[in-house]
């Protein structure tokens, strides 16, 4: 017999409206402004409102979850996936569709999230507890585990105002693990602790799960998606494009691509107008990055900055005018270029992309994150090399030798 899906998502979809009105100051803008809407009401609209734009954070998402399965969830950064998380935790309504959840539910969407800065860290114990659903009896059973889990005993007594980003994150992580729900929801948060005690979060999500519960998982660290995930589920501007095998969903996510241009609009400030990467310098092993700016005054200089990003989005090596100054001076200008250029580009054949930003001496101005992407193919050759996860994507030169006795 079939085991029942302990979640069930049949076209789900969430919808914003993002008001682009603007805000009359006088009585006669606000007066032609309210005639304005009563004709329109009248007469009928004629075409989409002006003031008001739609916008799908998700679209016809459809998932089932077998109990005691972690999924992964991943996607760039505006994909749907901490939309998708409040709307299965009931913390918003989706616009349409059915969401089905056999089993209590408890969420970590962001660090300290019912936490009472005033109360301490032995009160808000309780008080999170309660918000999450534990009876008095649960949390007192489980009090030992949780200040243990989390390391806080010698601050236990403090207010959690006082708390580093650290503590709240770890201090919330234990009391939603304890809680011991069917249905663990987890957000991005884990970034915050060190990685130790990331470490920690990953095992406690295993034993979860081999315990037969089940675990929702957003991170953009792949590798521990690719650890204790058995099922992944990857977004696209609010869309399922893959769905499965973590490994494979994972593979799809930075399958191969390269965009080695990309344009952007002028602005009403200084703003990055195009960023491209040189093709031929880096067929032949060096990397050219080219960044041309616009602004509407002489900037004292210009100066630009990349960072490169690894496959998984992750930084890997980054410059900037302000730390590697140009050998030259450079003029005051409005329109302009900036040229990084890394010879003997010491990586490994894999997928790369360059996030991009400007500033002046004093001021940063913009920033376009991944802004090109490419794919970068090593003229080192190896008898055998491990893969990529294992050792990393960045091939620094390096000499080894043995010590004399």
């Amino acid at each position: 017999m079939a085991t029942e899906p302990i979640i069930a998502v049949e076209g789900l979809g969430k919808r914003y409206i993002i008001n682009h009105d603007v805000r009359h100051d006088t009585l006669r803008d606000r007066l032609a402004n309210g005639l304005s809407d009563f004709a329109r009401r009248l007469t009928g609209p004629k075409g989409p409102d002006p003031k008001h734009e739609e916008f799908w954070a998700l679209r016809d998402v459809n998932f089932e979850i077998k109990p005691g399965e972690v999924m992964g969830i991943i996607g760039r950064n505006g994909a749907g996936k901490s939309t998708l998380l409040k709307v299965l935790s009931r913390i918003t309504e989706p616009t349409r569709g059915k969401i089905t959840l056999n089993g209590r539910v408890a969420s970590l969407l962001e660090v300290g999230t019912g936490f009472h800065p005033e109360l301490t860290g032995r009160e808000n114990i309780f008080l999170n507890g309660a918000i999450l659903g534990m009876t008095r009896a649960e949390i007192v059973q489980k009090f030992d585990e949780i200040v243990a889990f989390a390391e806080v005993e010698r601050f236990l007594d403090t207010p959690v105002k006082r708390y580093s980003s650290g503590m709240y994150v770890r201090l919330a992580f234990a009391v939603a693990a304890h809680l011991e729900p069917e249905i663990l929801i987890v957000d991005e948060v884990l970034a915050v602790g060190d990685h130790e005690f990331q470490q920690k979060c990953l095992g406690r999500m295993g034993d979860i799960s081999r315990s037969g519960r089940t675990v929702l998982f957003v991170s953009h660290n792949l590798e521990a998606l690719r650890s204790i995930c058995q099922t992944g589920l990857l977004l696209e501007a609010g869309r399922v494009t893959a769905s499965g095998p973590a490994a494979d969903v994972i593979a799809k996510y930075h399958r191969p691509q390269s965009e080695l241009t990309a344009t952007f609009p002028i602005k009403d400030k200084p703003c990055i107008t195009s960023v491209s990467v040189d093709p031929e310098r880096l067929a032949a092993g060096d990397l050219v990055v080219t960044l041309t700016y616009h602004s509407p005054f002489p900037l004292r200089p210009a100066i630009a900055g990349f960072i490169i990003n690894g496959p998984d989005g992750r930084p890997l090596f980054g410059t900037n005018m302000r730390t590697h100054p140009p050998t030259k001076s450079a003029k005051e200008k409005s329109v302009g270029t900036c040229i990084l250029e890394v010879p003997n580009f010491a990586f490994h054949s894999s997928s790369y992309s360059v996030t991009a930003w400007l500033g002046d001496k004093t001021d940063d101005y913009d920033s376009k994150p991944e802004a090109v992407s490419f794919q970068f193919v090593s003229h080192r050759h190896y008898s055998q090399r491990p893969p990529l996860h294992v050792i990393g994507p960045v091939d620094l030169p390096c000499q080894w030798s043995y010590g004399t006795d």
